[in-house]
């Protein structure tokens, strides 16, 4: 019972880093990349339906991201939500598609892309640790039912704390790589 709720801590740990690594490739860093509009979310006749599913994203060039939309109505309403998603781009659109230049990042924006990736890094511990809460919260209802003795249940916490650091080292590594991509000009 001990190895499996492990196995399951292990397993949703990793999914919360790769979690945190999807987040990471949505800052913007200087370099078009149709990943910085994964989190934008369109109101699409009244749902919130993200953009990946109404449009086509494209880098055209190294500064220069291409939304062309499926259902050319919703033009307007991509254009509304690009503007209001913390990306800070503004859209041009034709009528048939929206073009995004990507712009220079300035100082005071590459400071403030590092405030917003360690807030997603900053996040991505706050899943992994609540991983940790609610396996060591079961290895106690374990020991407290009977099912598993004090040394099982301590080695079980050393395992889950040896398996939170390493998520914790791999976020901070992936952290460390972003925030030198966002400062390199």
């Amino acid at each position: 019972m001990i190895d499996e709720l492990l196995s399951d801590a292990k397993e949703r740990m990793a999914k919360s880093v790769e979690s945190t690594r999807h987040e990471f490739a949505t800052v913007r860093t200087g370099r078009a990349t149709p990943h910085l509009l994964d989190r934008v979310t369109v109101d699409y006749y009244g749902t919130a339906t993200p953009l990946a599913q109404m449009a086509n994203v494209a880098a055209a060039e190294a500064r220069l991201l291409v939304v062309t939309p499926y259902d050319k109505s919703s033009v307007a309403a991509i254009e509304k939500a690009i503007l209001e998603s913390d990306v800070g781009l503004t859209p041009s659109n034709d009528g048939n598609v929206i073009r995004l230049q990507i712009p220079d990042l300035t100082e005071e924006r590459r400071r403030e892309m590092v405030r917003v990736v360690h807030g997603v890094a900053e996040d991505g511990r706050i899943a992994v640790r609540g991983v940790r809460r609610d396996v060591m919260s079961d290895l106690r209802e374990l020991k407290k039912e009977g099912e598993a003795g004090e040394d099982d249940e301590h080695r079980a916490e050393s395992a889950l704390q040896a398996l939170t650091d390493e998520a914790t080292r791999e976020i901070d590594s992936l952290l460390k790589g972003k925030e030198e991509e966002i400062l390199e000009v």
